[in-house]
């Protein structure tokens, strides 16, 4: 890779990461407060659970929620190796990698699960 290359490719994961922050500050602003709001209207975890399933909007939203997790938090764990454990880029990239990889399938296996949860 050429430095010019490399040099985009970081400009890159830098934009990404600071667009799914933005994404993630919704929605961790949106599940807290839907969160105090069911528990302090004395909802318990069995009628959330009831509420959640088979609601696309929930789906939807905690989906996006993940995606963003499985795009933020790989270019960070890149940035770590790289820095602070001196990996070549090409290490710390294959373990952000591996690591949006697995975010995005148990955070999606999660949201399926709660999604059809009963069914």
């Amino acid at each position: 890779m050429s430095v010019d290359s490399a040099v985009l490719a970081q400009a890159r994961r830098w934009y990404w990461q600071r667009i799914s922050a933005m994404v993630l500050a919704l929605c961790v602003l949106v599940h807290i407060v839907t969160m105090i709001v069911a528990v302090r209207g004395g909802l318990s975890a069995a009628e959330i659970l009831t509420r959640t399933q088979g609601n696309w909007a929930f789906a939807a939203f905690y989906a996006v929620f993940v995606l963003a997790c499985a795009v933020h938090v790989p270019i960070g764990v890149a940035s770590v190796a790289r820095e602070w454990w001196q990996w070549s880029e090409r290490a710390a990239l294959l373990l952000a990698r591996g690591a949006g990889l697995l975010l995005l399938t148990l955070g999606l296996r999660a949201v399926w699960a709660v999604f059809g949860a009963g069914s």
